[in-house]
């Protein structure tokens, strides 16, 4: 073979590499943004952190508001209110798997220990609005037994109402939490998730709040 075709080659193999390495890199930086970088100094929040807490808790608290909406869309034939809870439950389903994945990252427990206070991350801050939910010891928001379950025996109209009303105090208990993880938490894409959740369930509240006036009437 002659040397110009061995440089040849040669060229062709080194080229190669340069863009082998430079995917390997663009992959790597890809991912490194995808996680939520910890507080300088350490490499995961610890598991009383309100990081930890709010994960916990708030994926928890989507939870419930994705089952409720899912119960909705069954019980009405309302475009605006089944468009409504698809969006509710489409978001809150992604969120909760981002809130879960990170305590994986993180080697973190994903369920509180039955002995933690409900919003004990909170500590000081913590806010004494529960609604009906308060008596069983939920979460702010949080819907009863009862509730549920009247709500999945409700039809049209009637469960319009019930799921409007049970959101609109469901999102404002989620918006009591995510601002204290907006004061309190350190992980920047978690506190940047907790504001999006308050501004995006504050525009959710007033278009529910008009939603009820046009089926109390």
């Amino acid at each position: 073979m002659s040397r110009s075709l061995w440089q040849a080659l040669g060229a062709v193999v080194f080229a190669l590499a340069v863009v082998a390495g430079a995917v390997t890199v663009t992959r790597a930086a890809s991912a490194s943004d995808a996680r939520p970088a910890a507080a300088p100094g350490r490499a995961s929040p610890p598991g009383d952190s309100a990081d930890a807490g709010f994960a916990r808790d708030m994926a928890a608290h989507h939870q419930q508001a994705v089952e409720m909406s899912f119960v909705v869309r069954d019980r009405t034939d309302d475009p605006d209110v089944r468009r409504l809870a698809y969006d509710i439950a489409n978001t809150q389903a992604n969120q909760r798997g981002m809130l879960l994945g990170w305590l994986d990252l993180w080697e973190l427990p994903k369920i509180a220990s039955p002995d933690a206070p409900p919003m004990g991350w909170l500590g000081g801050h913590r806010s004494h609005a529960g609604g009906a939910g308060a008596a069983e010891g939920l979460m702010p928001g949080m819907a009863t037994r009862a509730q549920l379950k009247a709500l999945g025996e409700a039809k049209g109209r009637a469960a319009e109402v019930l799921y409007l009303r049970l959101m609109t105090a469901h999102h404002k208990g989620g918006v009591t939490m995510a601002q204290g993880c907006a004061r309190l938490c350190t992980v920047g894409a978690e506190k940047r998730l907790a504001q999006g959740m308050v501004d995006a369930q504050e525009a959710e509240l007033n278009l529910m709040e008009g939603m009820l006036r046009e089926r109390e009437q």
